[in-house]
């Protein structure tokens, strides 16, 4: 076979390779170390990298070895690839992009909305937060704290309320990661009365990566340029005259917060970096050392709040590197990252496996990414503590909001579509496959026999604890 080459950025490769990897919970980088022997294959392919065709024939050989024949079309896509390439160079046509890498689940509002209004979930962890807040060692100037995605500000401005139960008179330093627009214009109206009952706050909202938003600071120099930095210093007295001044910072929202989708991973990216610093006018001068200055970013988190900031499907080298490991590099001495994510072996989960058999995307645990971000921390770990817990104290359950009366031999059609979507939001299920199933009634009555079964629908969240050394 000659050493013709095929360029494997047309998505045919790399689908096959993610649908893999997705089905068998596999990390890229250890399909790429167990198929051809190079852990970054995979991130190379993406970045343009070319294959040969004896690359794509082990690559085969390895899909169809570990029981993937039969599980879809990875192997017969890659054996025509193989025999094009065998009699000359092959320009294959760029295909559409997978649904996998087009798909960012959370970014679905009307699943998101249903399912924040229908379950407690924002609630038991907004109480799970403030159990960690007993164990924190905070110092002047402020109590500092990182919410790694505000979503729409439910768990944050319970924990405000916490925070100032324990601190009433502490200065606070708050930075919000969010880069949905509609996000954070929910978010914003639920803070007036947080400015009012904890004057002495500084709320910033920002729209960086993981590895900038601690910081305030683009790591790129172009993004660096283009920074929009906004400073709002509230006027008043009352929580009236902050949410009319918050309303009103809209337009600059709608100008600022747009965002596109990478063409790498199809998750959304910021058009500018932008960080919008929120404060009492009257508070400015007790808060000057509190306040924020551009390109002087400073972390030293006492609590760092990580609530399902990755993906559930999302590769385990990926939540470390991209998500956890920069978190943990932002606390301050004493400080404390919690880390909460799905679980899975509940009633959630049994509805989705009646109607897609074997389907479980719960197979990275707390202990798996803990390891992995341990490794990515190489010498750095030793300054911190990882703390998995026992079963008994990382796991919680929340519940959907049923009446009593409402799951009974006959379950209103409502209730059942308000679980089906917690099913499916939680299990991150895509639309391309939830198009197929909803042509029949099968997800209704699955959905209605595990409620039947269990007299109720709950899901389990499984948390962890990082936390930096004091000394």
């Amino acid at each position: 076979m000659e050493q013709a080459v095929v360029e494997a950025r047309d998505g045919t490769l790399l689908g096959s390779i993610a649908e893999f990897c997705r089905r068998t919970g596999m990390a890229e980088s250890t399909f790429g170390r167990r198929a051809v022997n190079d852990g970054k294959f995979v991130s190379r392919l993406r970045d343009g990298a070319r294959v040969t065709p004896e690359t794509l024939n082990r690559v085969n050989q390895f899909i169809e070895k570990h029981g993937f024949a039969g599980a879809g079309e990875a192997p017969p896509e890659l054996l025509r690839l193989i025999r094009a390439s065998a009699v000359a160079p092959v320009a294959q046509p760029r295909e559409p992009a997978t649904p996998e890498k087009n798909f960012r689940f959370f970014d679905n509002r009307q699943k998101y909305l249903l399912f924040v209004n229908t379950c407690s979930e924002k609630e038991v962890v907004a109480r799970r937060v403030g159990l960690e807040l007993g164990h924190i060692h905070p110092r002047p100037p402020a109590v500092r704290l990182f919410d790694a995605g505000m979503g729409d500000g439910t768990v944050l401005a319970r924990v405000m309320r916490e925070m100032h139960r324990r601190f009433p008179t502490i200065p606070f330093y708050i930075v919000g990661k969010e880069i949905s627009l509609e996000d954070v214009r929910l978010s914003l109206r639920k803070m007036a009365d947080r400015f009012f009952e904890h004057p002495a706050t500084v709320l910033v909202v920002t729209n960086m990566y993981y590895t900038e938003a601690p910081w305030l600071t683009p790591r790129a120099v172009a993004a660096a340029t283009s920074m929009v930095w906004h400073e709002a210093a509230l006027t008043g007295t009352t929580s009236h005259d902050f949410i009319e001044q918050i309303a009103a910072l809209e337009p600059f929202l709608a100008k600022n917060w747009q965002a596109g989708h990478s063409p790498k991973t199809g998750n959304p990216v910021y058009e500018h970096p932008t960080a919008l610093v929120i404060y009492r006018d009257d508070y400015r001068f007790l808060l000057d050392d509190v306040i924020p200055k551009r390109g002087a970013g400073q972390a030293d988190y006492d609590m760092v709040i990580a609530s399902q900031p990755y993906r559930l499907r999302a590769p385990l080298e990926f939540k470390a590197q991209k998500v956890v490991a920069p978190l943990v590099r932002a606390l301050g001495k004493g400080g404390r990252l919690l880390g909460i994510h799905s679980y899975g072996r509940d009633p959630g989960l049994e509805i989705i496996q009646k109607v897609w058999p074997g389907e479980n995307p719960y197979t990275q645990s707390r202990h798996d990414l803990l390891r992995t971000t341990k490794a990515e921390l190489g010498r750095e770990a030793r300054h911190y503590n990882f703390n998995a817990y026992a079963d008994a104290r990382a796991l919680f359950r929340y519940d959907m909001h049923t009446l009593p009366s409402e799951i009974s031999s006959s379950i209103g059609t409502s209730t059942l579509f308000a679980a089906w979507n917690a099913a499916i939001y939680v299990a991150q299920i895509d639309d391309q496959r939830l198009s197929e199933v909803l042509r029949t009634t099968q997800y209704l009555d699955a959905t209605r026999e595990v409620l039947q079964e269990h007299g109720s629908l709950w899901f389990l969240d499984e948390s962890y604890v990082v936390s930096r050394k004091r000394d």
